[in-house]
């Protein structure tokens, strides 16, 4: 799993490298959890930049899964783009299916997908980084319905563990409602308290690795992002979560 990468040409560079090391490890699959670039006009909110990062995705020997950011949509109405255009047009290039992964998507939402691996079940959302769009919106409505129905599913599975992938940091140290957040972290900490343990969230967003519980039984992995290019392993080892990075 990796996100937030990369931001440069040089950076692009590096993750060519990790790509090359990705295919030559064992993986059930990849996840990219968001922001292929930066927000800038040239990058995230480029057709240009993000077919070559399709491109280099492509490379990849196992299935990927790559999420929305904000730096690919929701950011780009600094530039006078409208956001939703930007949302179609990244579905246009990563919403497909792939292969040796029965990836399920959201209809009408498909960046909203959800799969199973190895007796896990896997979740991912489109939640997009720095706390806009505001998150009552009927797009977010959605995701939320999304990720009721697919943690009742995992249930009925009798999951191990249950991943859920997104882009934004909740934010769960702040204290309050009055922030984009809020509902999310509400909605995160009744499904923690009810799966007891075998909730993992995976975000980006704020570039700086974290492995800890923000939540009484959520685990919380935030991946390396920009300058740092890297990318995490993680396995199961019995009931235990381990994580490696690679850069």
């Amino acid at each position: 799993m990796l996100g937030d990468v990369p931001y440069s040409a040089a950076e692009a560079g590096k993750l060519d490298t990790l790509i090359g090391r990705m295919n030559a490890a064992d993986l059930a699959f990849v996840v990219h959890v968001g922001d292929l670039g930066s927000s800038a006009k040239a990058q995230g909110c480029s057709d240009a930049w993000l077919d070559a990062r399709r491109r280099q995705f492509e490379q990849i020997r196992h299935p990927v899964v790559l999420l929305p950011g904000d730096n690919e949509w929701a950011d780009c109405a600094v530039h006078g783009m409208d956001a939703g255009a930007r949302l179609a047009h990244w579905r246009e290039r990563f919403c497909t299916r792939p292969a040796g992964l029965a990836l399920e998507r959201q209809p009408g939402h498909c960046e909203n997908v959800r799969w199973r691996s190895g007796g896990l079940s896997f979740i991912g959302l489109n939640v997009p980084g720095g706390g806009k769009p505001g998150l009552a919106d009927a797009r977010m409505a959605a995701t939320l319905e999304w990720l009721d129905e697919s943690l009742s599913l995992a249930e009925s599975r009798g999951a191990a563990k249950i991943f859920l992938f997104l882009h934004a940091d909740p934010r769960f140290e702040r204290v309050g409602t009055r922030d984009a957040y809020a509902r999310l972290r509400a909605v995160l900490a009744t499904h923690a308290a009810w799966f007891a343990g075998r909730l993992v969230l995976v975000h980006g967003d704020t570039h700086v690795y974290r492995d800890d519980s923000p939540l009484p039984g959520l685990r919380r992995f935030e991946v390396w992002g920009s300058p740092i290019v890297a990318w995490h392993r993680v396995s199961l080892v019995g009931d235990r979560l381990r994580i490696n990075a690679d850069w």
